[in-house]
């Protein structure tokens, strides 16, 4: 606590809840699911695409410092799983916690489960993501494309855009 001020040692004991407590009761439950589904720490950690000690470290309840990201991986891997599971073995909140996130990310026919778009538009996400992959020197070459081909379609010039 000697590294807090004042004000931030009032915050930390008047705030009721545990996250530590919460993190091992999420552990302990995420070990119970993966041990029902018959799974390896290592087969988990496969599915997810993490570390299997990032899965010891979360059912130990040591994950406080895990990245959300990590968690929702492992968590997500579960999910997926928790699906070829006869539904009548589920008790009805587990059941409810999985028609939620199917109706949150729906599948895609052959594929499986999605995130949600981002954009409205999941081409223009699309063209977004595309951008930031190019290399910065060459960002500029890719708009130059992308609005000579605009306009050859045509869209009509854009603010700031130079006619050639």
């Amino acid at each position: 606590m000697a590294l807090l001020s004042a004000g931030q040692q009032t915050m930390a004991s008047t705030d009721p809840f545990d996250w530590s407590e919460w993190m091992q009761a999420l552990g302990r439950q995420g070990r119970r699911v993966r041990e029902f589904l018959g799974l390896s720490q290592e087969e988990l950690a496969r599915m997810a695409g993490v570390s299997q000690g990032a899965v010891s470290r979360l059912e130990a309840g040591r994950g406080l410092a895990t990245p959300m990201l990590v968690i929702l991986k492992i968590n997500l891997a579960l999910t997926h799983r928790l699906r070829t599971v006869d539904p009548g073995l589920l008790n009805e909140d587990l059941k409810r916690v999985l028609e939620i996130e199917q109706r949150l990310s729906p599948p895609i026919a052959g594929i499986g489960f999605h995130a949600l778009p981002i954009t409205k538009d999941p081409d223009l996400e699309d063209l977004v993501r595309l951008y930031r992959q190019m290399p910065e020197r060459q960002r500029q070459t890719f708009l130059s494309v992308v609005r000579a081909t605009a306009r050859a379609l045509g869209a009509p010039a854009t603010a700031g855009e130079e006619e050639a």
